[in-house]
């Protein structure tokens, strides 16, 4: 038996105890239980390949014909439902009380043992049937079903006044909890946290079982949605008057870097059966870079309250910190953070502690002069960030995530876009840190769904809980600039009735965080239409480019428009306006395909940019979704602009799902950064443009074309420059300079020749970087790297292996696709495989892989307590092998 002692301390005040470790798990591989949350519609069109902006039509009804358990989960949501008249009331009952899994009499010791977070589907066989349960669009893993997740919690008797709570990050989706066989509540939307107060149904000094019950289903996602209980799992204890849930907000207000306001709430919850009179004092503390307590700076005057039994009332007050280490934004490093401390006391004695970490800064949206911070001009450089970590799926991993932002960073990105739906608590805490401005968002569809069971068929009853929970949670990050409450929503399209929904969103925002803007995603409302006018800030997908409106996109079906941001701009001439999701081009890294279209932006078919065998994309970054643009179309749009705010990208990385143009692949083509971190070429496009001050030149394709001797096989750079020379073999084929509006240098008449090609580029007539690649040989030999050699014994820190395959020269074998086998020894594991081909349908849990494009990955994870050498040894036919040594401390 699995137990956790949870607080031997009985005069802590608070504590908060993470229970990731040691759990039991089961997955129904066929029949099912009947604890349902509530009925699903069986009869729908299950395709998958929808262009992704189709418009959301869907509003599935169910009827319940069998006992459902939504009413007894819905309670839950009580908390976050300001109208008392409209809360939900328990029905009399305690629904699965007598099924074998939540008693703790039942032996689960044939189930899995794990820790979590855990993703049920990720080291799982892919779907490789065309008509399969989880297609392409969810990522053709087996996401789909219901599972169990068990674990015994030792509860002291000395926490027998106390109220003792089980918070969850994440579980998708349709969580159920059970406590000792008591149905304690849930929460259906997987993104969002939760918490269920475990207090009325535990046995203090005895051990205490915990059953969930998720229940995730196909069809309910456009992408990868994850499985499982995959973010972390807390308990907290606190006293019976204490700090609400995310009871705590503090924002900054007149700041200048000689002084600035803080303004707190702090909202206490009396559980008690009894009025209670308690003090509330809240001391500022600096923090270091590593975030300990640093100086105290400032304290509050004691606030006193009575708060009547089983109520919560909020008490504010306002302070003054002089000379405020300021909060900054990428590229400055300076991410000043602070930490709120409040104390509450009845009478003299404190009865519990909680710290709420924050920053200073202003931030200011003007509609000429764009975003600012600190008074400062930003120029938005962002991307959109789906929730997968690749190969790892959705299990949350801080150092995973950390990767894909230092990666973002180097790039010169700036700015995130949570696409579409909350994030770890972790990834913002991240983002605090790094100082990249963050659009945090919440929901892909209201009423109306874009596929079957997506949450459309709960957002009436849950939308509410969700926003307002979302924002609690999150409000006290620096880093989060805006919030956004839709994406794409079916209601763009009902004019007054879609503008009212969003107002009732709008308004709920704006009453839990009246600091900061209001917005929803527009790929269809256009300036004339109600919906934008609901808005704090005008939120474009692909509109200010135009969609559909170059002449390579003419022959395609859907939404077409010119480009929109001088419309926007002048129906509102004082809301600030910014494009959400740009490009959505498409590519393969180090895939080409001839001929190379002439234009500078088109739709990707499978006889230009595609190939529908292979499942691949031309690298040239010229080609797109059918309502995208390229780069350098979105570039253009931009600067002819200047007013517009910035973009972000979609997207920043390859994510599991959504592998448009080609659904018999696993994962999307539309990142800057694929699937398993390595950079596409576009990487050093947006690279150049995002960095302006980095010498750096870039030349693709490869120059390793056997059996293309004298074809015509363009030569594109991309570079920080403003002029180029480019040599075949030590001969110059021109020097260009870029004209208005061009962001690439191009070469369409070369003809291959075996040998180097180099480019020399200058800026302002001075040399400013130069970039080779030669033609290589045969596949010769392996060569490791990782990204940190050394890693924290801590059972967590993973470090990220690639493979190249080259030539006995050392030049990377660019078309190499080599089967590598990889052996792991010593004090570490090996977790995962990858190569970032999305129609790589190998399972990531192999241990072996073949190239694609001449890299493999593989990751590698320390294992708890255990010090030393972990070897990484790397192998294939017919060529030299490579061995790599990480250190685990």
């Amino acid at each position: 038996m699995n137990c956790l002692a949870f607080s031997t301390i009985a005069q802590a005040q608070r504590q908060r105890i993470n229970i990731n470790e040691n759990w039991q798990f089961m997955r129904y591989e066929g029949a099912t239980d009947s604890l349902i949350y509530d009925i699903r519609p069986t009869d729908y069109n299950k395709k998958d390949d929808i262009v992704a902006d189709t418009r959301a039509t869907l509003e599935t009804k169910a009827t319940a014909v069998a006992f459902v358990l939504k009413p007894f989960i819905l309670p839950t949501a009580n908390e976050f439902i300001k109208n008392p008249a409209q809360h939900f009331v328990k029905p009399q009952g305690n629904p699965g009380a007598n099924f074998p899994f939540v008693q703790s009499s039942f032996d689960d010791s044939k189930w899995q043992a794990l820790n979590l977070p855990h993703d049920w589907a990720i080291n799982q066989p892919f779907y490789k049937e065309g008509n399969a349960i989880v297609g392409g669009g969810m990522g053709r893993l087996p996401i789909q079903g219901v599972a169990w997740y068990r674990k015994k919690v030792d509860i002291s008797k000395a926490d027998q006044n106390k109220n003792i709570y089980l918070d969850v990050d994440g579980a998708m989706s349709y969580a159920m909890v059970w406590v000792n066989g008591h149905l304690a509540g849930g929460w259906p939307y997987g993104y969002n946290s939760f918490r269920i107060n475990l207090t009325p149904y535990l046995n203090f000094g005895e051990a205490n079982q915990l059953a969930i019950r998720i229940d995730n289903p196909p069809n309910s996602a456009r992408w990868y949605p994850g499985a499982g209980i995959y973010r972390n799992v807390w308990l907290t204890k606190t006293n019976p008057v204490h700090v609400a849930h995310w009871g705590t907000f503090v924002r900054s207000k007149n700041v200048t870097r000689k002084a600035a306001d803080i303004d707190i709430d702090v909202k206490i919850q009396n559980k008690r059966k009894k009025t209670s009179q308690v003090k509330v004092i809240t001391e500022i503390y600096t923090l270091t870079k590593s975030l300990s307590r640093d100086k105290k700076v400032a304290t509050t005057q004691a606030q006193m309250a009575s708060v009547g039994a089983d109520k919560t009332e909020t008490i504010s007050t306002t302070l003054k910190i002089q000379n405020p280490n300021l909060w900054e934004a990428l590229p400055s490093n300076k991410q000043a953070q602070y930490l709120a401390l409040t104390k509450v006391f009845d009478g003299k004695q404190q009865i519990d502690e909680y710290e709420t970490r924050f920053g200073i800064r202003s931030i200011e949206f003007d509609a000429e002069k764009g975003l600012l911070v600190n008074q400062q001009p930003i120029k938005i450089q962002g991307v959109n960030q789906h929730h997968d970590l690749g190969a790892l799926g959705g299990a949350f991993n801080r150092r995973a995530a950390q990767r894909q932002l230092e990666m973002l960073k180097e790039l010169g990105c700036n700015a995130i876009r949570l696409a579409h739906n909350p994030p770890a608590p972790e990834l913002l805490d991240l983002t605090d840190s790094m100082g990249f401005l963050v659009i945090d968002e919440v929901f892909d569809c209201w009423e109306k769904g874009k596929t079957a069971l997506d949450f459309h068929l709960i957002f009436k009853d849950w939308y509410e809980a969700d926003l307002r929970s979302f924002i609690r949670r999150d409000k006290n990050h620096p880093s989060i600039i805006a919030w956004s409450y839709g994406n794409e929503v079916g209601e763009q399209y009902t004019d007054e009735e879609g503008a009212a929904l969003s107002k009732k969103l709008y308004d709920i925002v704006k009453d839990e965080d009246p600091t900061r803007p209001a917005t929803a995603s527009m790929n269809y409302a256009k300036p004339d239409m109600p919906f934008p006018a609901v808005m704090d800030i005008l939120s474009l997908n692909y509109q200010g480019e135009g969609i559909r409106d170059a002449p390579a996109y003419s022959h395609l079906k859907g939404i077409r428009t010119h480009p929109l941001y001088p419309a926007f701009h002048q129906a509102f001439p004082d809301k600030l306006i910014f494009s959400s999701e740009t490009a959505s081009a498409l590519s393969t890294r180090g895939t080409y395909l001839f001929p190379v279209t002439p234009q500078i932006s088109a739709p990707v078919s499978d006889t230009s940019g595609g190939n529908p065998v292979k499942q691949i994309v031309s690298a040239y970054d010229l080609y797109t979704s059918p309502f995208g643009a390229s780069p350098d179309k979105v570039f253009a749009s931009q600067d002819k602009h200047p007013y517009v705010a910035g973009e972000f990208v979609w997207s920043g990385w390859d994510y599991l799902g959504e592998p448009t143009p080609y659904y018999g692949a696993r994962s999307s083509y539309c990142g800057i950064i694929d699937l398993a971190g390595f950079k596409k070429d576009r990487y050093y496009l947006y690279q150049a443009r995002w960095r302006p001050d980095l010498p750096m030149a870039h030349i693709l394709p490869h120059w390793t074309w056997p059996g293309r001797e004298d074809k015509i096989t363009p030569v594109h750079v991309y570079s920080s420059a403003d002029e180029a020379e480019l040599f075949l073999n030590g001969k110059s084929l021109g020097r260009k300079k870029l004209g208005e509006y061009e962001y690439r240098f191009r070469w369409d008449d070369v003809k291959y020749q075996p040998g180097a090609l180099k480019v020399v580029t200058y800026k302002n007539g001075q040399i400013w970087a130069s970039d080779s690649v030669a033609t290589a040989g045969k596949a010769y030999k392996l060569v490791l790297s990782a990204d940190r050699n050394n890693i924290k014994a801590d059972g967590q820190d993973l470090s990220f292996v690639t493979v190249e395959v080259r030539d006995e020269h050392g030049n990377l074998v660019p078309e190499a696709d080599n089967l590598i086998s990889f052996e792991v020894e010593g004090v570490g594991d090996l977790v995962a495989t990858d190569n970032g081909n999305p129609a790589d349908l190998n399972s990531f849990a192999l241990h072996q892989r073949n190239a694609f494009s001449g890299l493999a990955l593989a990751i590698v994870k320390s294992r708890e307590a255990k010090t030393g050498k972990i070897k990484i040894t790397a192998k294939a036919n017919g060529m030299l092998p490579a061995y790599l040594e990480i250190i685990s401390r």
